[in-house]
């Protein structure tokens, strides 16, 4: 496995991986997997020796780096290319916002706490899956 995560523009790519985890695996309605916030975000792809595995992307506003849309392919789930990920989308937000912001999903609470983030606020329905707010300075 050689992974290289960079910003891309390919968001075709970027939808197709998002397609198969967050609508075809989590059964998130496609209305709300893309949105607005598509066109002005910082994307990043990961790729396996130049086949794509993962993705994420970041919105940047009011000196908050939104976090969102961070998702890898099952086949590559446990090898740390989600922490990877995250890493990346931090490097790329420093110097444009002073805090990073994500809404985590509740079961993965544990993965974001070990990348230095700090949930905050109370649990809430993202696409009828349970979320919370989280939060850590870049």
């Amino acid at each position: 496995m050689s992974i290289d995560i960079a910003l891309t523009r390919d968001l075709e790519t970027c939808f197709a991986l998002r397609r198969v985890v967050f609508i075809d695996e989590q059964g998130v309605p496609e209305s709300e997997e893309i949105d607005a916030f598509d066109a002005t975000s910082l994307h990043l792809l990961a790729q396996d020796n130049g086949t794509p595995v993962g993705t994420a992307r970041v919105y940047v506003a009011d000196n908050v780096a939104k976090i969102g849309r961070v998702c890898v392919l099952r086949a590559y789930r446990g090898r740390g290319l989600g922490a990877a990920l995250i890493k990346a989308t931090l490097d790329v937000s420093k110097g444009k916002a002073k805090t990073a912001k994500l809404g985590a999903q509740i079961h993965a609470l544990g993965f974001y706490e070990g990348l230095g983030f700090t949930a905050q606020g109370p649990i809430y329905d993202d696409a009828g899956i349970d979320h919370r707010d989280m939060v850590r300075p870049l």
